[in-house]
């Protein structure tokens, strides 16, 4: 929460802090010493909503980033149970099927990123070669004076 301190007061820092870290506004509000409804007045104010977004984007972000972290432990875990013999049946299948419904959709996450790709590219060259005519056409027009 760098470079808050200079829009906002103590109690709004603290506020943003107990919200990301309380189940509730009123918790949260319980926690810095104000009314829950002056914490919702606060979040309907744009500098302070934009604020807290930011936090909170912040905090979902290293929440990705452990899970990413904790993903080939998952990924190890269903293979060992899905291969167990003394696993039950069933829960073995429910490993085969997670295993192979994320298979899938990584795979259909990588065909996309490739098709944006392309499409970025592509988009790209266009715009170049419209500029290129662009400054031939005026290249011309500047000859025939």
């Amino acid at each position: 929460m760098r470079g808050h301190g200079a829009k906002f007061g103590r109690k709004k820092e603290e506020a943003i802090v107990a919200l990301l870290s309380h189940r509730s506004i009123e918790e949260a509000a319980r926690a810095v010493g104000v009314a829950p409804r002056t914490l919702l007045r606060w979040l309907k104010e744009p500098e302070f909503n934009a604020a807290y977004r930011e936090s909170r984007r912040g905090a979902f972000g290293q929440s990705v980033a452990r899970l990413q972290q904790m993903s080939t432990a998952a990924v190890t875990t269903l293979g060992k149970i899905m291969i167990d013999p003394n696993a039950p049946a069933s829960t073995r299948a429910r490993c085969a099927d997670s295993i192979l419904n994320h298979t899938a959709k990584a795979i259909e996450l990588d065909d996309i990123e490739a098709r944006v790709s392309q499409l970025e590219r592509a988009t790209a060259e266009s715009k170049q070669g419209k500029i290129a005519r662009e400054e031939g056409g005026r290249k011309r027009d500047a000859l025939s004076y």
